[in-house]
């Protein structure tokens, strides 16, 4: 059956996205749909097909939210996959907005994790129907039963109405595609009233400019039209409108109400095209756009500096264009006596960070170093002022008030037997336990209030380390809270470095300044003279290392002879070290840089080789 490119009655349109945690098993029911219902021939097809990105491919992770249109039974079903990690809820909640149902999927040998849990409250507050199945029942380990029980109770639904498919072998994805068509409503909307259309993804195309994903809200959509963008207020002709069916297809009817598809006006300006804005038309515009979206709040903060100096504009674009394939990257221009120009970025996380540094390396072909990450604080001075810290070299000097740290609310769910060993581990972090309740009699939710600062280095890798991997975790921001934290400054020959600077607690701060001297000491090369590393808190010291110097062998020269003679050609380099130690200056090569800032554990290996 071929995909109608036609315009679609409403009533036969079907638009849902299929959620779930990381690794449930999306993308390859996504894959089985899209053999089943022939819009991909089994010549072409490949695993994980709507990945489009080579990281997405090699991670076995879904990055971007993609969406396809598949004919089945005389309907049109728009499908949108989701990513299933925390970091890129934000992609989950827009693509929640340009449908009408969604497709819950568990893993009928984990259970539900909490990112199922995560995505199941935000499909709730968009108000979608909502289809419960259990994925992978053809696993040895699968255990069907109990996990449909569990998800029953969860949605307030019957066991028996809990789908259960096997995305690999295909069993049971074309009852499910059944399923959607008799119980997902048709989208509802006023074909008569003038074009609104919601952006909800878009990507930039180097020959073709920007390509924008709309889903048609009222109206009629058309090719060759003046189209309107009602938040910048700007004009542009649409070139081509049509369909993806995995592939872009040309509609030479446009796009009606409740559908999904793209439009290309050749626009090269990324700005031009925001997501969450609304197209309507520019001879008969409507009078109110469209809700959008409410914008993400970054949660962890990094700068950006490019190896090489010179590549700072090409850093520029690169996150202008990557901004827009990515809605929730935040980045402005910041400057650093250590590391040049570069940008001081917000992410969603720390996969988030990690995916957008490998995205500019590998797409736009640029060497970075990323520094250590960190949240935003807020310091009240003793005379009132207020500061907001985003970086550790902002941080005020003179008489601190109050320092005041942002705070989340996680919810971790893990088998009961590791209560212990997460509540150990979240009351190091300084965590506040909030409530406990069971899932079942083996499975237990652990709610805790914690400090963002202290779960965005390695708590999540502590977390999987204490518990075999069987814990899953899920935050969001929940207020800030009065902490005593300080700044604790690396000194290099009494001159503080503003880029090894850190805020942390002031119980932390010895164990971090001792830590950093360390790393320091074995990463900076020797110097002429003896060069002390100092960790310090204001004026007072707390960690010290020496780099000892390298001595040339001035005796070399003196074979035998009177031993005064030595002496003297040693106080002379006695002499001339100290001149030197006065005027001289840490040369601090910029592998160390790397290596002292980098956030994997691994930097200072690589700056070793």
């Amino acid at each position: 059956m071929r995909t109608q490119t036609g315009q679609t009655d409403p009533a036969l349109i079907r638009n849902f996205c299929i959620i779930a945690h990381i690794d449930h098993g999306k993308s390859t029911l996504a894959d089985r749909m899209l053999q089943i219902t022939g819009v991909v021939d089994d010549r072409s097809m490949r695993a994980q097909y709507l990945d489009r990105m080579d990281i997405e491919r090699e991670r076995g992770i879904t990055i971007k939210s993609q969406a396809v249109r598949l004919p089945w039974n005389g309907h049109v079903l728009n499908m949108i996959d989701t990513p299933g990690h925390v970091d890129f809820t934000y992609e989950v909640s827009r693509s929640l907005q340009a449908c009408e149902g969604a497709v819950l999927l568990v893993d009928a040998a984990q259970g539900i994790e909490a990112q199922t849990l995560a995505n199941l409250y935000l499909a709730m507050n968009a108000d979608l129907n909502i289809i419960p199945v259990l994925n992978k029942i053809d696993l040895p380990a699968a255990q069907p039963e109990k996990y449909a029980e569990e998800l029953a109770g969860l949605i307030g639904c019957d066991p028996s109405d809990v789908l259960r498919v096997s995305g690999k072998t295909g069993v049971g994805v074309k009852e499910l595609l059944d399923h959607v068509v008799d119980t997902i409503p048709a989208p509802v909307g006023d074909a008569d009233a003038p074009a609104r259309a919601l952006i909800f993804d878009s990507v930039y195309d180097t020959y073709r400019g920007v390509v924008t994903y709309v889903r048609v809200m009222d109206g009629h959509l058309g090719k060759r039209e003046r189209i309107l963008m009602m938040s910048t207020r700007a004009q542009h002709e649409t070139l081509e409108i049509g369909v993806i069916s995995p592939e872009p297809l040309p509609s030479p009817l446009g796009l009606g109400v409740g559908e999904v598809g793209y439009l290309i006006t050749g626009v090269k300006d990324v700005r031009q095209s925001r997501v969450g804005d609304t197209v309507t038309s520019a001879v008969k515009p409507a009078d109110d756009a469209l809700g959008g979206y409410e914008h993400p709040r970054p949660m962890v903060y990094s700068g950006l500096y490019p190896i090489d100096g010179d590549d700072f504009p090409e850093l520029r674009e690169a996150l202008d264009k990557l901004r827009l394939n990515d809605a929730a990257l935040v980045y402005e221009p910041e400057s650093s006596a250590a590391l040049g120009f570069g940008f001081r970025c917000g992410f969603l996380g720390l996969l988030h960070m990690e995916i957008v540094r490998e995205r500019l390396e590998r797409e736009f072909n640029l060497a970075l170093i990323s520094t250590a990450p960190n949240v935003i604080y807020r310091v009240i001075m003793e005379d009132g002022t207020e500061h907001t810290v985003t970086n550790p070299s902002e941080f005020p000097e003179g008489k601190i008030a109050e320092i005041y740290e942002p705070t989340v609310k996680a919810t971790v769910l893990a088998p009961a037997e590791f209560i212990g060993a997460i509540m150990e581990l979240c009351q190091g972090r300084r965590g506040a336990l909030q409530g406990m309740d069971y899932l079942s009699e083996d499975r237990v939710e652990i709610r805790y209030t914690l400090p963002l600062g202290e779960i965005i280095f390695d708590f999540f890798d502590q977390l999987k380390s204490k518990t075999r991997g069987y814990a899953s975790l899920d935050y969001e921001p929940s207020g800030e809270q009065d902490s005593d934290l300080v700044k604790v400054d690396i000194l290099l020959q009494g001159e503080a470095v503003d880029a090894f600077s850190a805020i942390v607690h002031r119980e932390k701060a010895y164990a971090y300044g001792v830590d950093m001297a360390k790393k320091l000491k074995d990463l900076i090369p020797r110097q002429q003279f003896e060069v002390p590393i100092q960790a310090a808190i204001g004026a007072r010291v707390i960690a010290r290392e020496n780099i000892r110097a390298i001595r040339k062998d001035v005796l070399a020269k003196c074979y035998g002879g009177d031993i005064s003679r030595k002496r003297k050609l040693l106080e002379k380099q006695k002499e001339g070290k100290k001149r030197m130690k006065m005027v001289g200056r840490v040369e601090v090569p910029q592998e160390a840089f790397v290596a002292a800032l980098s956030t994997d554990s691994s930097g200072a290996e690589k700056a070793k080789k």
